[in-house]
């Protein structure tokens, strides 16, 4: 195995003649979905699974720019038991904060204990994202909302918690599954309403990425709130 490259906080590995990419882990000997650690001169590294990922899948894929920085302030909609959430508290260290909205009191608990008693960065907010004004817990303004919800209304839900909590100039990224939004539309005509949704909403749309093979009929767009 040798370290390959480094690009805005994710590391590409090649492992077994595999290209792989992964996130220094904060909580070094702590897995949060059973993932595998990597040590390397003395650093700690966790694979990060694109098929368990999308915004992993997103990376392979092609993203041309990673938005979060170490010390930013995130707010992830739809964090579910935190694979995800982990890797970008990862690479937000310390000084970073990531607010997690779940609706699933269940699904909470997975992510308390996997991961936000671990990771002191992490502040889980169970709640509706539909409701963002119950966030009591978050305070300031956002630089990154990423949103991955498969609700019908996947699209306004964002558009909503970025108009009230994500700063101008701030980022977007919002996954859409088709299938959640109209079964019978083809998925091409669905991504393209959506995204009409967010240009009429003021999002300068930077990147769109489809998922597949990781995950069908999903695509990530990379926005700019203006």
């Amino acid at each position: 195995m040798e370290r390959e490259n480094r690009i805005d906080s994710v590391h590409w590995l090649i492992i077994n003649g595999e290209k792989r990419i992964a996130t220094v882990n904060l909580f070094p000997g702590v897995q949060v979905y059973n993932e595998k650690l990597i040590v390397k001169e003395d650093i700690e590294y966790r694979l990060w699974d694109p098929f368990r990922s999308k915004l992993a899948a997103s990376i392979i894929k092609g993203l041309k720019t990673l938005p979060f920085q170490e010390g930013s302030k995130v707010l992830y909609l739809g964090a579910s038991t935190g694979t995800t959430a982990s890797h970008i508290s990862d690479i937000l260290g310390e000084n970073g904060v990531i607010f997690c909205v779940e609706i699933s009191p269940r699904v909470a608990r997975d992510l308390l204990d996997k991961c936000v008693k671990y990771r002191k960065n992490m502040i889980p907010i169970i709640e509706d994202a539909r409701k963002y004004g119950n966030y009591y817990s978050l305070f300031g303004n956002i630089d990154v909302v990423y949103c991955d919800i498969a609700q019908p209304d996947q699209t306004d839900i964002a558009i909503s918690n970025c108009k009230h909590f994500l700063k101008k100039g701030g980022d977007l990224l919002l996954v859409i599954k088709s299938r959640s939004i109209n079964v019978i539309k083809k998925p091409s005509q669905v991504f393209k309403e959506e995204e009409k949704k967010l240009r009429r909403a003021g999002f300068k749309v930077k990147q769109i990425i489809p998922l597949d093979p990781f995950d069908k009929d999903h695509i990530l767009i990379h926005t700019m709130f203006v």
